[in-house]
């Protein structure tokens, strides 16, 4: 169990989800046809040899002909893993695949872990160099201090693509977007402010030569290390850190905080102390920087000095220092303009881009993650969240400004709304939104009531419901089974989870009273109603949302779907003015489409289709998509002609009335209404461009076509999610495995699905 995180788990829940599926959390998968021959040999023997000739003639083309510019090395040599220590380059492929993913999700720029068993410098700087073909751009990673410093400085003057020591220049680059934002706010400028730098490793020595070359005076900054302030003439004191060494009287970090703005803490847990900080100069700048614990927490510094603005590495405090703002986006702009190089102009332009989206209105979708809360610039809001979706935009468009002004891109661009927009379209805003709908789960817990909780797999995501933070699972079941899942799964203490039997439940009596009330008229007697609830774990699971024992609630992993939603219509109605409905969601890397009603209605009517529309094009808005709906149907605009069309055709006309405020179209065939070049038949279609909310005419193709590309469509499939009941319920498949019940729970719970 990791003690510090604020995100509890096992070691067995670690190493299952780094095991389960497939090892490991990368994989490689072709970007171009593999299906005939015919594509085999153009791929291979004997198509690949005209791009390999290409090449040769002109080596700048293999930017063209290959994954070269958009694919980054992660290098290590595990002399430094996280806060572990030297645990050997094996151990630390981890963390590196970690990384390679986070390139991916962040900025879509692909990344293989390389990790070298070697702590020789030479031969190490020797390996990474002959990688130059293979790669556009290298990332360090996790090699110790001073080794890291020679190592980069090497590769830099040797190698002509860029390379960065993230472990250094990440956290200098978000410190300095924030220290920036600090002074602001604090009426200081750069040049004038007192700097104590607690701390010399690698990130601590890159954060003090960032912010001077910011502006920062040489000699208002002192660097301390376990042995106090560094001053010339110290003892002890490599080339590295003597760089910053400045003639001062002051020995300790108690004196050196004397009179200071600013604090950067790159050390320890508990390094700096509240009297330390009482010493500082009005309104202190503190960034306690140490993971997973910083030097002082926030409420222990704002106790002694409540006009301090404070910044951590913590996800669970205000201004998070989070290298995740800046590496992927940064080689993101390095990449796309080829730059030789990642430069100081470069990381001053990322660090001064990222200072500036904080000042920006907030984005709607950030502020909903954390709960509705208003997320404004100010003392605590230095730091733009880590899933602001406009960082993909401004800090790569920065950084290449910023190559191309200093010299080092060798592809200008030349039209920079267009780089815009392919920015934007690198990504699939869902998989952002889905993020931040665990973080906005995450600010406002919620009680989800895990109707099947001696089923393994919602055992799983009820366990990881709890551990992620998200809220109180209420588990339905026979105590002892759960109690016996629990051990087997690693859970220490399982007597600490809410469970509800409902053979011995005290809310069996009430929830009979108002059952009986309910169903007396529909031939149910009191003892049927006494047997359902005390044996039907769906029927005594809404029975507990009625109540109110819990906020939402996932079933359907051991029943189907009809059977499951049957007994919930018993005991819960459709909300008012309401229909209930299913939609599943297909996420793709670059799109989703949401389909509609796939689960209950088997031949809606026009006002139950239009209704549908509405409310599917609200779920696309707060998955952050701005919904394009077309009603599908076996004919474009009546060709062919049918006798099934007239519906369709009735719900359009119903929005037309309406007059609602998102793009529609029908009836069309699904190529009209998702393939451009036959979109551009019909010019006179209302949508601008193809549609990703599908509306299906009736419950057998929707069902049927939602399992299909569930199937072989290569997408992931989200759902069915369940709109229009009184009370937040999901159904999860039979099929489903724990991340899927853990994301039906996260959206009941967060209000996507009403």
């Amino acid at each position: 169990m990791s003690e510090k995180s604020k995100v509890q788990f096992t070691d067995r829940e670690a190493l299952f989800y780094h095991q389960t599926q497939r090892p490991g959390k990368i994989e490689i998968i072709a970007s171009k046809p593999m299906a005939t021959q015919r594509d085999l040999s153009l791929a291979y023997s004997p198509g690949v040899a005209v791009p390999v000739q290409a090449i040769a003639d002109d080596p700048s083309t293999a930017y063209d002909y290959t994954a070269k510019g958009n694919l980054v090395a992660v290098v290590s040599n595990g002399t430094a893993i996280l806060g572990m220590g030297n645990l050997g380059a094996l151990a630390s492929k981890p963390v590196m695949e970690g990384k390679a993913v986070l390139f991916k999700r962040f900025a879509d720029v692909d990344s293989i872990d390389i990790e070298l068993a070697s702590e020789d410098t030479e031969a190490l700087i020797e390996a990474i160099a002959m990688m130059e073909p293979s790669f556009g751009g290298i990332n360090l990673e996790d090699i110790k201090a001073p080794e890291c410093f020679i190592i980069e400085q090497a590769l830099r003057e040797r190698m002509n693509i860029p390379v960065m020591h993230d472990d250094q220049h990440g956290t200098a680059i978000i410190a300095a977007a924030g220290l920036i934002n600090a002074c602001l706010i604090t009426g200081r400028k750069l040049d004038e402010i007192k700097v104590v730098v607690n701390g010399a490793g690698a990130s601590a020595l890159a954060c003090t030569s960032l912010i001077k070359s910011m502006g920062v005076r040489h000699e208002n900054v002192l660097v301390c290390d376990t042995r106090g302030v560094i001053y010339p003439g110290r003892e002890r004191v490599d080339q590295f850190k003597s760089t910053h060494a400045v003639a001062t009287d002051k020995r300790t970090l108690t004196e050196a905080l004397e009179g200071a703005d600013v604090v950067l803490g790159l050390s320890a847990k508990g390094a700096i102390t509240p009297e330390m900080v009482r010493n500082m100069a009005p309104e202190p700048i503190i960034f306690a920087m140490a993971n997973p614990d910083p030097e002082i927490t926030p409420p222990e510094a704002k106790a002694v000095r409540p006009d301090a603005i404070v910044a951590t590495g913590r996800s669970d405090y205000p201004n998070q220092v989070n290298n995740v703002l800046g590496f992927p986006f940064i080689f993101r702009g390095a990449l796309d303009v080829r730059a030789t190089a990642i430069n100081e102009e470069m990381k001053i332009a990322a660090a001064t881009a990222i200072a500036e989206l904080a000042r920006e209105q907030v984005h709607e979708d950030v502020a909903a993650a954390y709960g509705g809360a208003t997320q404004q610039f100010g003392r605590d809001y230095i730091i733009p969240a880590p899933f602001d979706p406009r960082l993909m935009e401004v800090v790569p468009m920065a950084v290449a400004r910023a190559a191309m002004d200093s010299g080092v891109a060798q592809k200008p661009i030349e039209d920079f709304e267009a780089y815009r927009d392919q920015l934007k379209a690198r990504l699939n805003p869902t998989t952002s939104v889905l993020t931040r709908v665990y973080e906005q789960v995450k600010a406002n817990p919620k009680r989800v009531i895990f109707a099947e909780a001696d089923n393994e797999v919602v055992l799983r995501a009820a366990i990881q419901y709890r551990d992620f933070g998200y809220g109180e699972p209420i588990l339905v079941g026979r105590t002892q089974v759960i109690h016996d899942k629990m051990i087997e799964l690693g859970v220490s203490n399982p007597e600490s989870f809410h469970i509800e039997n409902s053979m011995i439940s005290t809310h069996v009596e009430p929830m009979v009273e108002m059952l009986y009330e309910r169903l007396q008229r529909r031939g149910f007697l009191k003892r049927d109603v006494q047997r359902m609830c005390n044996t039907d774990r769906n029927i005594f699971a809404a029975g507990l949302l009625k109540l109110g024992v819990g906020d939402a609630m996932v079933t359907g992993m051991t029943r189907p779907f009809a059977q499951s939603m049957k007994e919930v219509r018993r005991v819960l109605d459709p909300a008012s003015g309401k229909l209930p409905f299913g939609i599943h969601m297909l996420v793709g890397k670059n799109h989703t489409v949401f389909m509609a009603d796939t689960t209950i209605n088997e031949r809606p009517s026009a006002e139950e289709l239009a209704v549908i529309a509405q409310e599917t094009a609200t779920v696309a808005r707060k998955l952050g998509h701005e919904p394009r709906v077309a009603f599908l149907s076996y004919s474009t605009f009546g060709n062919p002609s049918g006798r099934w069309l007239e519906t369709t055709r009735e719900a359009i006309r119903l929005l037309d009335e309406q007059q609602v405020d998102f793009e529609y179209e029908g009836e069309m065939a699904p190529d009209a209404a998702l393939n451009p070049k036959i979109m551009e038949l019909y010019p006179f279609s209302r949508l601008t461009a193809p549609a990703n909310v599908l509306i299906m005419p009736g419950l057998q193709s929707a069902n049927i076509s939602a399992k299909l590309l569930k199937e072989i469509g290569g997408t992931t499939s989200i759902g069915p999610m369940l709109l229009g009941m009184e009370k937040p319920v999901q159904v999860a498949p039979m099929t489903a495995i724990a991340p899927d019940v853990l994301t039906l729970a996260a959206l009941a719970a967060a209000g996507i699905t009403g």
